[in-house]
This record gives C-alpha cells, sequence and structure tokens, in this order.
C-alpha cells in the first residue's frame, strides 16, 4: 500500500493559493455597461445617387440655369449641374421617361412617360417633387413641346393630334389641332404619328407640326387652318428651324437632310446627303442610314453650324456611332464608343429668333455623357468633372470607409494627378448650375470599386459628393494573355474576365490593400510616394519527385495566371508587394476565395475558401499555414466526416507566391505540386535563410460530390486577444469562421518588431473551436471591457521605398497600435441567422439574438456610430436592422429593399457613422444612412438647384425689320387657348392628378409642434382641393340652371301670344 504524504498536499495547497492572483481577468457583465444607442438615434433613407444614368432616354438643358436633366427608360431623373451638383427623382411609375422640356428660368421641368402621362416637376427646392399630372386615357404621347416664356404645351399623339396643356393648372384647353384638319383634304391616307412640334422663331402664330410620314404642316393659330404643307417621300426623325424664320430643314430615314423655303412648299431649296456618295452619271445616292436628329444654328459671323446624329452608309459595317459637325464647307466626323441616344447644341441665348451662337454639343450616349467644344479647332472634348465612370468596366465589388486618416484623400489624389489624360478643351466646364450644400460634415470618406478588368478605384465620398481620387491596374502585373487556341480553350473554362476583382480588404492607416481576384490569386499592395522600377529574375530548384501528382506539373502554369517576367515600372502610388495564386490541378481550377483580412500590424495576410485556410507573411514572403478546414479542430473534438475521403484537401493544393518589389522574384519549387515564389524583402534578407519557413502543403484532388459538402472558411479576423479559456494575458491571434456555424481560433507567434521581425521565423498553430452557431458565420469582432470597439492592431504608414539607413531607423521607431490591453473583453459573433456576444477569455455566452428564421444574412459589420457601437444588418427579404452592443437589443429594423438582383448582395457594404452603400444599377451607386443625426443635417447638405438669375432682354430687331415686318410677332395665347376663347376639353381624354409637391418631405420633418402645423396645413390644403371640386361641381349646376332658365324663358316667348286653339 502507498504511502500518504501530507506535506505535498500542503504545497499543492499553498502553489493554488500563489497561483490565484494570475487567473485571467473577466470581462463585466452585459447588464452593466450602459448602452447610449437608443431607436431614437436611427432612422432609414437615402442620400444621394452616384454615377451614370441606367439606360438613358432622354435628355434636356436650361441655358439660362445651366442645368442639364436626363431621363431613363425605367423612370428616373437624373439633374446635373456644377460639378458636386446632382440629383436623383424617381416617378411612380417605372415607365420609360421619353421627353424632358425645362421652363427655362422658372426652376420647374416637365417630363412625358411612355405611360401617356406628363408631370410638372418642382426644382424650386432641394428634393424636386412632382407638382401636377395629367395622365391620357385614349392617346398615346410621341412629343412635346414648350416654347420660352409660355404656360401652354403642345402636345403630340400618335394619332397625328396635338393637344394643348396649361402647366399652371395641368388643365387640357378647348383648343384641338386634329390631324385630318391638317393634312390635305383629299388625302385619304394617315400622316402618322405627330414626330415635331416648333413654334416659326419670327411668328409665334405659326405653329410647325411634322408627321412622320413625310408632310410636314405649317398651322396658323389665329385662323385655325394650315397655311403651308410641305410633302417628302421620306419619313420624317426631326426638323430645326433658321432663327429667321424663313428656314427650316428635315431629316429623313434615307440619311438626307432637305432645306425649304416656308413659302416655297412645292419643293425643297437644297437636299443634303452628308455621308452618302453621289454617283457620276447622274443616278439618285446610294440610301444611308437614317439621320435622327438634326439642328441648325446661326452664329454672327460665318457660316451656320448643322449637327447631325446617324446617316452614315450601310456598307460601313463596324463603325462606331458619330456625331457630324458641318460648319461651311468642313465636315466633321466624331466617333463615339457606345450609341447615341440624344444630344443638344448649347448656345448663347435662349431666345430662338436670335442668332445662336452655339458653343458646345452634349451628346449622351448608351453609356456616357459627352460634351464637345465647337469653339476651338478639332472640336476636343471638355473633362467631364461628375463621377460618371463608375461602369468604365463592371464593378464588381464595393468597401465603403467613413472617417479615414485626414491625409488619405490628399495622399491619393496627389497619386492620381500622374494619371489623369491630355488634350482636353482649356475651357470651363459649361454646365455650371446650382450651389453647393452647406452641410457640416466634415470627417473624410472613401469608396472603393473592384471591377472587372482588374482595376480599383479609390473615391471621395466626402460630403455626399463623389471624385475619382486614384486608379489602379492589377493586371499589369500579369503576362498579356495571347490569342492562341490552347490558351482559348483554357480560358472558356474561367469566367470571362481572369482579373476580375472578387474581394478587398483595406487597412486605411497602414494603406495596405489586399485584393483578390476570380482566378483565385492574391495582391498585397503598400502605397508608396515614390516612383520605382522592379527587376524580376526567376530561379528555380530541382524539386522532389512525387512519382502520384508529376503528371500534374505541367497544367500548373499553364491554367493559371503568368506573372510577369520582365521589368515593371511602378508609378507613386499603390505598389505591388506580393501576389499569391492557387494553381490548377489535373486539369480543375481551383476553389473560389470566399473571404480574406490582411493586417499591417502582424505582417501577414490570410484567406479562406472551401477548402481550406491559409496564412502567409508578406513581410518574409513564407507561407505560415495551409490547412484544411477539419485540421483546425483538436484532436479530441470528434467531427463525423463529410465525404467518403478521410484527407479532405487544404486550401492550397497548389500555391504560388510571387513578389515584386526593388528586389527580384525567386521561384522556389518545394515540390511537384508546391510552387513558392519570392525575393528578398526590402531589408535584403538572403531567401536561403528562411527555407526552413516554409510549409509543404499535400496535394488533394477530390470530386465534385465532396466539393458540395465541404466545410468552407465564410470569416477572417485579426485580433490581439484571448485565444483559449485558460490565457491570463492577451496575444495576437486569428479567428477563424466557417460555413457550418464554427468559430476557431488561430494562435500567433510573432518575432519583435524591427531587424528580427524579418529575421526570425513567424508560426501559427490552431487551437481547436471557440463556439458554434446556427447558420454561416459572417462577422467577427471585439469590443473592451467598457462597450468600446477594438479595431484590430495596424502599423502607422511610412514610406517604404527609402534607403538602408533610412529603413534601419525607421524600423526601430516604428510602433504598431495595440487596442485591448488590461481587463477582458467581449467577442461579436455574428452568422446569417443570429448573433451572439461571449466574455473573454471565459468564452461564457453574455447574450443572444435570433435575427431572422424564413431569411438570412447578406451582410453584417460592426460599426462606430456617434453615440456608440452596434451591429449593422442587411437581410434577404429586404430587411435593415441594427442590435446594440453587448446587449444585442434590436433597435432599427426597416423593410427597405428587397434582393431583387445579386449585385445588391454583392456590392452592398455598410461603414460607421452610420453610412451605407449599395449598388442599385450597373452604372450608379446608391447611398443611405441609417442615422438620425444625418438625416435632420441632410436637408442643409443637398445642393440648391434653382438660383434667381435675371432673363436677359429680348433681341433688338432694329427700326427697319420692325417697319417691313421682320420683327418677331407676339401671340396672345392665354385669349386664344383660354377657357373664354377655347371652351373646355373633354374630361374623357385625360384624367388630371394633384401631385405631393413638397408634402412628402413636409411630413418626414414634422415633429412635435411643427408635425401638428404641418398635418393642419395638410388637411387644409385637402379640404381647400374638395372646396374647390364642390365649387367646380356648383359653377357646372349653376350654367345648367341659366341654360334651362334661357331655354324655358325662349319658349315663353315663342307661345306667349298663341291661344289654345293654336296649340
Amino acid at each position: 500500500m502507498r504511502k500518504f504524504n501530507i506535506r505535498k498536499v500542503l504545497d499543492g495547497l499553498t502553489a493554488a493559493n500563489t497561483a490565484a492572483p494570475t487567473q485571467p481577468p473577466a470581462a463585466r457583465d452585459t447588464e452593466s455597461i450602459p448602452e447610449s444607442l437608443q431607436s431614437e438615434h436611427f432612422q432609414l433613407c437615402k442620400t444621394v445617387r452616384h454615377g451614370f444614368p441606367y439606360q438613358p432616354s432622354a435628355l434636356a438643358f436650361d441655358p439660362l440655369q445651366k442645368l442639364l436633366a436626363v431621363g431613363t427608360q425605367s423612370g428616373a431623373l437624373r439633374l446635373f449641374g456644377r460639378p458636386g451638383v446632382e440629383c436623383h427623382c424617381q416617378h411612380e411609375t417605372s415607365a420609360a421617361v421619353l421627353q424632358i422640356q425645362f421652363l427655362i428660368n422658372e426652376g420647374a421641368l416637365v417630363s412625358a412617360l411612355a405611360d401617356d402621362s406628363i408631370h410638372l416637376w418642382n426644382l424650386r427646392q432641394k428634393r424636386p417633387a412632382v407638382l401636377h399630372s395629367l395622365k391620357f386615357n385614349r392617346e398615346r404621347i410621341t412629343f412635346c413641346h414648350l416654347p420660352f416664356q409660355s404656360k401652354w404645351l403642345y402636345v403630340g399623339t400618335e394619332r397625328g393630334n396635338i393637344h394643348i396643356v396649361n402647366v399652371e393648372t395641368f388643365s387640357l384647353s378647348g383648343y384641338t389641332i386634329m390631324w385630318n384638319k391638317a393634312i390635305e383634304l383629299s388625302s385619304k391616307a394617315h400622316p402618322g404619328p405627330v414626330v415635331h412640334i416648333s413654334d416659326n422663331p419670327a411668328d409665334e402664330s405659326k405653329l410647325m407640326i411634322g408627321f412622320e410620314s413625310g408632310i410636314v404642316v405649317l398651322w396658323d393659330l389665329k385662323s385655325k387652318k394650315a397655311d403651308y404643307r410641305y410633302t417628302h417621300d421620306e419619313a420624317i426623325h426631326s426638323i430645326s428651324w433658321h432663327h429667321e424664320g424663313k428656314q427650316f430643314i428635315c431629316s429623313h430615314s434615307d440619311g438626307s437632310l432637305t432645306i425649304w423655303n416656308i413659302k416655297n412648299p412645292a419643293k425643297p431649296a437644297q437636299t443634303i446627303i452628308p455621308h452618302g456618295k453621289q454617283p457620276k452619271d447622274g443616278k439618285k445616292p446610294d440610301p444611308c442610314k437614317p439621320i435622327l436628329k438634326v439642328e441648325y444654328k446661326t452664329i454672327r459671323e460665318g457660316e451656320p453650324f448643322i449637327v447631325l446624329s446617324g446617316g452614315l452608309p450601310y456598307d460601313t459595317v463596324g463603325r462606331r456611332p458619330c456625331l457630324t459637325v458641318m460648319h461651311g464647307k468642313s465636315t466633321a466626323v466624331l466617333e463615339m464608343d457606345f450609341p447615341i441616344v440624344d444630344f443638344l447644341t448649347l448656345c448663347q441665348t435662349p431666345y430662338p429668333n436670335d442668332f445662336q451662337e452655339p458653343y458646345a454639343v452634349v451628346v449622351l450616349l448608351e453609356k456616357d455623357l459627352v460634351v464637345i467644344d465647337l469653339t476651338q479647332n478639332g472640336y476636343p472634348v471638355f473633362e467631364n468633372p461628375y463621377p460618371l465612370t463608375l461602369h468604365e468596366s463592371p464593378v464588381t465589388c464595393c468597401e465603403y470607409c467613413a472617417d479615414c486618416p485626414v491625409d488619405l484623400v490628399p495622399a491619393l489624389y496627389g497619386a492620381g494627378l500622374r494619371q489623369k489624360r491630355q488634350g482636353y478643351s482649356k475651357k470651363e466646364w459649361p454646365i455650371s448650375g446650382g450651389n453647393w450644400g452647406q452641410g457640416t460634415q466634415t470627417y473624410p470618406e472613401i469608396i472603393i470599386t473592384g471591377h472587372a478588368d482588374g482595376s480599383v478605384k479609390f473615391w471621395d465620398a466626402s460630403a455626399i459628393m463623389l471624385q475619382v481620387l486614384y486608379k489602379l491596374k492589377t493586371a499589369k502585373v500579369f503576362e498579356k494573355r495571347s490569342n492562341s487556341k490552347d490558351e482559348k480553350a483554357s480560358t472558356e473554362m474561367t469566367d470571362e474576365d481572369p482579373f476580375a476583382i472578387q474581394l478587398i480588404s483595406w487597412c486605411p492607416e497602414s494603406r495596405v490593400l489586399c485584393v483578390a481576384g476570380v482566378s483565385a490569386h492574391i495582391l498585397i499592395y503598400r502605397f508608396s510616394k515614390q516612383e520605382i522600377v522592379t527587376e524580376v529574375l526567376q530561379v528555380s530548384t530541382t524539386p522532389q519527385p512525387r512519382p502520384s501528382i508529376s503528371s500534374n506539373n505541367s497544367d500548373h502554369n499553364h491554367d493559371s495566371l503568368p506573372c510577369l517576367n520582365s521589368s515593371l515600372k511602378q508609378s507613386a502610388g499603390y505598389q505591388v508587394e506580393l501576389v499569391v495564386q492557387l494553381l490548377w490541378v489535373g486539369g480543375d481550377p481551383p476553389q473560389p476565395i470566399s473571404t480574406m483580412s490582411v493586417n499591417s500590424a502582424y505582417g501577414l495576410v490570410t484567406f479562406g475558401n472551401s477548402s481550406g485556410v491559409a496564412v502567409v507573411d508578406y513581410l518574409q514572403k513564407t507561407l505560415l499555414l495551409n490547412v484544411s478546414a477539419t485540421e483546425l479542430y483538436s484532436p479530441s473534438e470528434q467531427r463525423q466526416p463529410r465525404s467518403p475521403r478521410k484527407n479532405r484537401g487544404k486550401i492550397l493544393q497548389t500555391h504560388k507566391l510571387c513578389v515584386l518589389s526593388n528586389g527580384c522574384v525567386i521561384c522556389l519549387c518545394l515540390s511537384l505540386t508546391v510552387l513558392l515564389s519570392v525575393c528578398p524583402s526590402r531589408a535584403a534578407v538572403p531567401a536561403e535563410n528562411r527555407d526552413g519557413a516554409f510549409t509543404r502543403s499535400r496535394s488533394s484532388s477530390v470530386t465534385s460530390i465532396e466539393r458540395d459538402v465541404r466545410e468552407a472558411i465564410t470569416a477572417l479576423s485579426f485580433c490581439y486577444t484571448f485565444s483559449r479559456k485558460a490565457d491570463g494575458a492577451l496575444a495576437p491571434c486569428m479567428w477563424v469562421g466557417t460555413s457550418l456555424g464554427t468559430v476557431l481560433t488561430i494562435a500567433l507567434s510573432l518575432p519583435p518588431a524591427g531587424e528580427q521581425r524579418q529575421l526570425q521565423p513567424a508560426t501559427a498553430s490552431p487551437c481547436g473551436t471557440l463556439m458554434r452557431m446556427k447558420g454561416s458565420i459572417l462577422r467577427m469582432g471585439f469590443l473592451d471591457a467598457g462597450g468600446c470597439f477594438l479595431s484590430p492592431p495596424y502599423e502607422p504608414w511610412n514610406e517604404p521605398n527609402t534607403s538602408d539607413d533610412q529603413e534601419r531607423e525607421r524600423g526601430r521607431r516604428r510602433r504598431a497600435v495595440w487596442a485591448g490591453q488590461g481587463e477582458g473583453q467581449f467577442a461579436v459573433l455574428c452568422s446569417d441567422k443570429e448573433a451572439k456576444v461571449l466574455a473573454l477569455p471565459t468564452q461564457v455566452c453574455v447574450s443572444k439574438h435570433s435575427i431572422t428564421e424564413t431569411s438570412f444574412l447578406l451582410r453584417a459589420d460592426i460599426v462606430q456610430m456617434g453615440a456608440g457601437v452596434c451591429v449593422a444588418c442587411f437581410c434577404a427579404n429586404g430587411h435593415i436592422m441594427t442590435l446594440s452592443l453587448p446587449g444585442l437589443r434590436p433597435l432599427l429594423d426597416v423593410n427597405y429593399l428587397p434582393l431583387t438582383d445579386m449585385r445588391i448582395a454583392r456590392t452592398f457594404s455598410f461603414s460607421n457613422l452610420g453610412q451605407a452603400m449599395y449598388l442599385s444599377s450597373p452604372t450608379e451607386i446608391q447611398r443611405l444612412t441609417y442615422s438620425q443625426e444625418v438625416c435632420e443635417s441632410l436637408q442643409e447638405m443637398l445642393a440648391e438647384l434653382f438660383i434667381p438669375i435675371e432673363t436677359p432682354e429680348a433681341p433688338n430687331r432694329g427700326f427697319f425689320k420692325g417697319f417691313f415686318g421682320g420683327a418677331a410677332q407676339s401671340l396672345d395665347r392665354e385669349e386664344l387657348f383660354g377657357e373664354s376663347g377655347a371652351g373646355k376639353a373633354s374630361r374623357s381624354l385625360a384624367q388630371h392628378i394633384p401631385g405631393q409637391g413638397s408634402v412628402e418631405g413636409m411630413k418626414g420633418a414634422a415633429s412635435g409642434v411643427v408635425g401638428e402645423l404641418a398635418r393642419a396645413r395638410l388637411a387644409l390644403d385637402e379640404r381647400g382641393q374638395k372646396l374647390s371640386e364642390v365649387e367646380e361641381k356648383t359653377a357646372a349646376m349653376m350654367a345648367s340652371a341659366d341654360a334651362f332658365s334661357k331655354h324655358a324663358h325662349e319658349m315663353m316667348l315663342k307661345y306667349k301670344d298663341k291661344k289654345w286653339y293654336q296649340f
């Protein structure tokens, strides 16, 4: 029997009491932490929309207010003024905008839609609103015309009729021009829809009407009959007047232009075929494509300008769309990158009866807006100041960063100045209307967009504006693909855009950028203000033989994107530091990268996919870890195998590390399936000193069935926290989230900063499972013991391209910024189904919230508001929600936007201070806010569209022109079109719909007494509207009674003197 030793027991108790004070600290209970964020701090509203209007359909310009309006096929209106002045409006219906007419210098415009409705917009408020609407019931709208300084709108229809609308009351006039009265009485054929309406510049009582069939009528409004009729064999597309009102020009479907004298309707005075070939034998020239639009503009000194679109010969296959400018004997053909939707010639005067003096042409293309300078030789284009190049290459991903370091925007802008093109017009941008808002928002904001061609753009989004700062082209790192058949066959198996950006990870403080592409490649960039030239040198070593996979060695380099093997000049800005590629195995492409994270304080980048997770040291250019999701679990954790193979593949079935820097590129082939391309770091550490730091991965050839059931890596986060439950001190580590809801930890061991960081190896070791949740892990973050957000550690930015002495001195002084010193912490975990808060290091769940049961989250972020921290979520059912931290109380839940397109899920992004954004269309970014403070100040931040400007005086025609009848003839339209002169129109023809005006804005801003007053005013408006309707009915009844009384009186007089037997 073993002897009992009491001394050992006492020694054990003494050791236990001595070690008691070193127990790890525990975070405070969440109930004891005050949460400053409440429900009243949140309100969801749209702020601004940036980018090019998607699928444009109409164009208009106010020559006095200098405002440009663009309508789209989805019923949207975009208004542009000076750079930074933009506004987005949306009709209640999604019908296409056919035409836009400004009420020049009145702060209003009229829009005509494809659903046969016209709308009057008020532009005198920061958020334009519809004042009146008129819906035609029996006729389709084809053309509208609003003369300058007139309140009567001419509306042409598909039946060939013209109706007149009072834009002040949006009521129809009883004056109507019927098609059968406009054409020859002997003509039995219908002239077709109305394609043009305009006043004679010299006589407002003469109205020009163009029908599609080729008939043009000059209508006398006073006598209500046609003065002249002009007939042409070809269909008409547009008409434009000479400013004197004696000639007009027509564009036709055969590519010809005809110039007519108004008093000679028999034949055109001149016929021009701008792009037609004149045959020598006198035959009729070959027809050309239709000239869709023509404008005839005069100048005081010189020949007039004729600007037209279309009209090219049919044999010009593959030629770009063109805009033709004819001036005297010169003809300039300006090629466009996209089809022309519409164009407008900008002139000095708004009066049509004066010399126009054109100075620019605004050309609306399907995917661009071009402004051409007509005053300079060669017709150069203006540099477009609007953010319309967002879709230059399709946007594939977005990131939004608010409250960035203040020196970041100037640094990116300075690097982007070298990228600006030359050859633009030297004159100022001609669209200069409106005024900027007076908002108090001062923090910088940056939006990063990744594109299909591999480019990355940085945008300054401060103060609800958007301006491009810098453009990075990642495809420069790779060699251009040849056009051989073999290469074509291999590219058919991947996406059409092999360089497309899929993920972006950015550290604003250190300016380290990491991007992942669809070809399973990752690039790490560092920012530098100096230009460098990269020398590329490839050195290969003899790999160890592995017969089982040697046949696949040739496929690695064949199917992956080949890195550049020559010198690369890198300008100031972002310069590539490291390239990581996942290579093909046996003809199968690698799995796409699902998540990624970079940390400048640790010098590490990690990424994962459905095969596993890898950690790369981009300072030493080494692979620290390469394991599958199964290998992250500790041996004690029993996991059921999800595929027939016990040994599932790691993430880097084959991988290649390649760096381009001041040194060289060295390719080290450690096995037939592991290809590492590394280079000496900036401290010039020899590669042979780090050979032992590489981790060799095993090849894994798995079937598609295994790939479907594999546990994928969905979230990664570097942190400075407790990696294990028994840890008593904070340490660098990495947390991993999987598609099965598992959260695992990886402990990191890093050498001290400075030269030792370059020499000594870093290690990464899995620590096992931390937590299991319902759904797939989306986001992980950390709070300190007081509930404040802990940002990941970072290293402040320093210029990387310096001399060796400067580098060593900088390395001694460099100190990374570490957060979360001292007491315990909270870990915030969010999956696509629920959210949890854990106390660290005890790993006890202190709060839990089930976010959704019937749907799933697409995006979740831990964001900082002005008064605290919250979790912002975007759900697939369209709900935007916020949860308090650490208590996870619901603060906001709004049904905002249902998921109708995966583009929204791919680009939706939350940011700090209540900001968010997503790609609302392939060409537009929609920004929104969920902060009550930002919503309250939004009205001040928005731009002013209307500025009071005096209308210039009408041109003085001179004594002789007035004496001999050359002056413009005025017309009293009120007397002609008013109810007293023309009567009332049929009520069944169109329905008047009163607009909301500013009522919606008043409802949203109303609160307290102001809200009561606003509601009272709204009630009075509604009561006034009802009273006006009653008054109209009373007036109608009185008129009917008067008519009956008059008729009865006439009957009485008729039979007054007759006897009873005379009836």
